[in-house]
């Protein structure tokens, strides 16, 4: 699990590919639910958490950056 802290000191570009690496371990998870092989379910709230906390970081950068 990624802290908020952690997030906060990457650059935009560092965000971007964690959130695209994330994303990809999402849909390889929810394949390896789909055909039982999933060994550790709670990593699938764990990812869901993470790429939310990135898209509001990434949210709320843009719209500071809008001011």
């Amino acid at each position: 699990m990624t802290k908020a802290t952690d997030l906060r000191a990457k650059s935009d570009d560092q965000l971007g590919e964690e959130l695209g690496n994330l994303k990809r371990e999402a849909f390889n998870l929810r394949f390896q639910a789909a055909t039982s092989q999933l060994e550790k379910p709670s990593r699938v709230k764990e990812v869901r958490k993470d790429i939310a906390r990135i898209k509001t970081l990434q949210s709320e950068r843009s719209r500071s950056a809008a001011k």
